[in-house]
């Protein structure tokens, strides 16, 4: 793997608005351009805003959704990734060739191509398909890239397969922190005046910060995605929104890992904010994980792909617990 200069950015985008949402891609883009950044990582579903989408009828969400690449938010990040010479990814509501739409994530590179991934594991809308591939692919500055999309990384085995396809890199959008929650240890809600009115004094604004970095947002992540960087030996991008999300609070906590889970640079903003750092190829070979995947017995793991009977699609795990 060659060395790359990447950027993670947490935004709090507009719902509905894939203008102002895609002004504020164009203003990261042009602030990472001037710091040599190569890739730059965009939260899941940023263009068309992401949590109020539960609430729309079917051809509502039709409204927001397009082809991709020949779509016209793609062919915007097309145009970006020549101008600036710079790998993109952003996420949107793709609409398939079948009529389907899927959360997709979208990445734009400067030679023309792109690359798409559909969320695997979407519960947004019951008018959202889950995607059926895992997608890893080369960017032209010279490393082998994946996808996983929030829910995705919450599998593990997502991650492992994604990095036995070569994946030295893991892009990680997401829309996450402050979710509501059925497991009680794991984020809850955040209420969306210590935000709103975060910069109304700096007890506000304490009170904001404590609930990002505390268990309903840094606290909760440190847990388990550092592992997933760690185990697999990848350098992992996570990408997310920041501020009130319809209902909810996103914790932005943008930040980079490398193959041993070690912190490379992260966010500690409750506002708009990008982060940027190096990943330094030559890390990869010697990284634990790495190392550990020549040890696999492949012939002891049947029983990952046998089904257990106690298998359930996502939205009903995810809403009725």
């Amino acid at each position: 793997m060659k060395n790359i200069r990447t950027a993670s950015v947490q935004f709090h985008h507009t719902a509905n608005d894939k203008a102002a949402n895609l002004e504020k891609i164009r203003s990261f883009v042009a602030k990472a351009a001037a710091h040599q950044v190569e890739l730059i990582v965009f939260p899941e579903m940023c263009i068309t805003g992401y949590w109020h989408v539960r609430k729309l009828s079917k051809a509502e969400l039709l409204s927001l959704a397009e082809p991709v690449p020949e779509g016209d938010s793609t062919r915007e990040l097309l145009a970006l990734a020549a101008k600036y010479q710079m790998t993109i990814g952003a996420g949107l509501i793709e609409l398939g060739e079948d009529g389907a739409m899927h959360n997709s994530y979208v990445v734009a590179m400067p030679d023309g191509r792109t690359a798409c991934h559909r969320k695997l594991h979407s519960f947004e809308h019951e008018a959202i398909r889950p995607g059926n591939r895992f997608t890893v692919f080369d960017l032209p500055q010279g490393v082998r890239a994946g996808v996983l999309i929030c829910y995705d990384n919450n599998l593990i085995e997502n991650v492992r397969i994604t990095a036995l396809m070569g994946a030295e890199v893991l892009l990680a959008p997401h829309q996450t922190g402050g979710c509501r929650s059925r497991s009680p240890r794991a984020m809850g809600a955040i209420d969306p005046e210590l935000w709103l009115r975060r910069n109304e004094s700096n007890n506000a604004m304490e009170a904001i910060k404590a609930e990002f970095r505390g268990p309903k947002g840094r606290g909760w992540l440190m847990r388990w995605l550092p592992a997933r960087a760690h185990d697999n030996g990848m350098f992992l991008i996570f990408s997310n929104g920041v501020g009130v999300d319809d209902d909810e609070v996103r914790t932005g906590n943008a930040m980079i890992l490398d193959p041993y889970g070690e912190t490379l640079a992260e966010s500690f903003s409750v506002d708009d904010d990008m982060v940027i750092a190096d990943l330094d190829g030559s890390v990869l070979q010697t990284s634990s994980g790495r190392r550990w995947l020549q040890a696999r017995r492949p012939e002891l793991y049947e029983p990952l792909t046998t089904p257990t009977g106690k298998e359930r699609d996502t939205r009903s795990v995810r809403f009725d617990g």
